[in-house]
């Protein structure tokens, strides 16, 4: 098949050209090119990459006709209704879009088909933690108004694996490696939630095989953060101690969820408990929690030494806040 991915070098773009090329697809890859040391230099000289700025329009691309097209980086519904009118003959557009497009009430075990963000949908185009769902939602509708049943819209919870530029899973990683104190939100049967992204690109992959469409929600059942945590440690062969520190401290020192603490985000528990049975039926596979954790941190150390974290709680902080939880 012939596969154009808008975007394609980044995270779970990168894993899916590479197994697109293992399985003898021709892959034309469009972006910008460059990019941080999370991942986003060209990875794979047997694709095709066609540099080019999505906002600019898809002249380099003119004339060409491919049987799917894969869009990683859609987020706001200009640059997206240009893309699907730029291959409206294209026989499957998936486009990636985010659980965020539900809404962050959402019920605990929602499915693709509980309440996601309505219009009117931001006016702006500025992506912040209040537009980035509705954006999305609106981003979905313009592919299934263009490509109808010829459209596949694929919403990952957290993405996590090697090459990740996020660094929210990371953290954890590369946290419980270094050992000593860690801070970690209890109780230790907080469920967390991710996808790895070489199993969202494989479901990716399979959807354009198949030419199959639909909405499907991609992540992998809920784990205890003990579990994720345990895993870390028994992966890097550290002597961590794990310090189960309640919502109420950390609410009263202000610490962030998601940011400061990656995956923990008590105020809204659907967002680690998403039902995936959809995808699974329709033929998603997630590794084990210890595959994921392993390849992570064998990644991680292969990085720039010293790479700098994207998240999670600095050094200083994260003591300040264990010694002020031991002192009260």
């Amino acid at each position: 098949m012939r596969i154009l991915t808008i975007g394609g070098t980044r995270f779970s773009g990168r894993a899916l050209t590479g197994m697109a090329l293992e399985g003898g697809h021709h892959v034309t890859v469009f972006h910008r090119g460059g990019g941080r040391g999370g991942g986003a230099e060209d990875p794979w000289p047997d694709a095709e990459h066609v540099h080019g700025d999505r906002a600019e329009g898809f002249d380099p691309l003119s004339g060409r006709s491919f049987d799917a097209v894969v869009d990683f980086c859609g987020y706001v519904p200009r640059e997206v209704r240009a893309s699907t009118a730029a291959f409206a003959d294209t026989g499957r557009y998936v486009f990636v879009s985010s659980l965020s497009a539900h809404r962050d009430d959402a019920r605990s075990g929602a499915t693709e088909d509980d309440d996601i963000h309505q219009p009117p949908f931001p006016e702006s185009e500025e992506i912040t933690e209040d537009t980035y769902g509705p954006l999305k939602v609106a981003c979905e509708e313009v592919v299934r108004d263009a490509f109808g049943d010829r459209a596949a819209v694929v919403r990952p919870g957290l993405i996590a694996g090697p090459h990740d530029p996020t660094d929210r899973f990371t953290y954890w990683v590369r946290r419980v490696a270094a050992g000593g104190e860690i801070l970690a939100p209890a109780p230790p049967d907080y469920d967390v939630q991710w996808i790895d992204a070489r199993d969202l690109a494989a479901f990716v992959l399979l959807l354009v095989e198949r030419s199959a469409g639909g909405t499907f929600s991609v992540v992998g059942p809920p784990v205890p953060i003990e579990r994720l945590l345990t895993a870390c440690r028994d992966a890097s062969g550290g002597e961590a101690e794990l310090t189960w520190v309640p919502r109420s401290f950390l609410e009263e020192h202000r610490v962030e969820p998601w940011s400061e603490l990656p995956l923990w985000i008590p105020e809204y528990p659907a967002f680690n408990s998403f039902d995936a049975s959809r995808a699974r039926s329709a033929g998603l596979r997630v590794r084990a929690v210890e595959a994921t954790v392993a390849d992570t941190l064998a990644w991680d150390r292969d990085r720039e030494q010293g790479w700098p974290m994207a998240a999670g709680l600095a050094p200083e902080r994260e003591r300040t806040l264990l010694a002020d939880w031991h002192a009260a």
